[in-house]
């Protein structure tokens, strides 16, 4: 009887193997499907770095609430100052997270907006003040404020001025407020805002307060939903002149 010959071909891999590749490519697509994801959040950062450049002076133009790419091209010199970066990108997160943190991820728009004078937060009344009143009864507001009094006394630059300006709807106050009109009460929770920022350590001569009452508004205030964008409160910030020793001429002695 002939002897066998011992087979000479090579041995294949494991058959376990071929499924550990399979998951090891599944668990990549996997990776790289949430790096991608989270590009797209580091982009609407950037964006509102660049939005700060328009603030700082950088920019000419009126008011965006979306940031076109174009003006991030521009927004290049926002790099020369990383202060001024640091606390944008501070905000933003701080606006992230309380969003995160109310209902589950779906809270209130608080947003971070580009204006034609600076930068600015918007506060839904919503959240901070009952109808005709201005005291702020909501405690994550309360400590949303403090964050942001925070990110102002440690990375804002020290030429950056603060501004809180009061909205109302065209709806008056109720009988039951001390307020008469829509004036004293966007003023009120102008001010409300401004004390509780001086209370979080914030130097009171960066801020101001402004009442608009009910004739700027963002919404139409024919419908429930339009009357609730109306009703605000704004946290501007906008640089002064660096230098403090130029003198602007006045347009009285242009006529001179």
């Amino acid at each position: 009887m002939a002897k066998k010959c011992k087979c000479e071909c090579p041995e294949c891999m494991p058959e376990w193997l071929a499924t550990f590749g399979d998951l090891m490519s599944l668990l990549l697509c996997f990776f790289v499907l949430l790096l991608s994801m989270s590009t797209i959040n580091a982009k609407k950062v950037e964006e509102a770095i660049g939005s700060l450049a328009g603030s700082l002076g950088v920019l000419n133009g009126g008011v965006q609430t979306e940031i076109s790419h174009e003006r991030i091209m521009q927004a290049t010199p926002i790099k020369k100052n990383e202060e001024t970066a640091r606390a944008v990108n501070k905000l933003s997160q701080a606006i992230t997270e309380f969003k995160q943190f109310t209902s589950g991820g779906k809270g209130p728009s608080i947003t971070l907006q580009e204006g034609e004078q600076g930068f600015f937060i918007r506060l839904p009344a919503d959240i901070t003040f009952p109808p005709g009143s201005a005291k702020i009864t909501n405690t994550d507001t309360l400590l949303f404020l403090k964050r942001i009094a925070l990110i102002i006394r440690e990375y804002l630059p020290k030429n950056v001025q603060i501004q809180i300006r009061g909205y109302t709807d065209n709806t008056p106050p109720p009988p039951t407020s001390p307020y008469a009109d829509n004036w004293e009460l966007s003023a009120a929770r102008a001010l409300t805002v401004l004390k509780v920022l001086i209370k979080d350590g914030v130097d009171p001569r960066r801020l101001s307060a402004a009442a608009y009452g009910q004739y700027h508004p963002i919404a139409s205030n024919a419908t429930p939903q339009g009357r609730a964008k109306n009703r605000r409160v704004e946290i501007w910030f906008f640089a002064t002149e660096n230098n403090p020793n130029k003198v602007k001429k006045s347009i009285l002695d242009r006529v001179k």
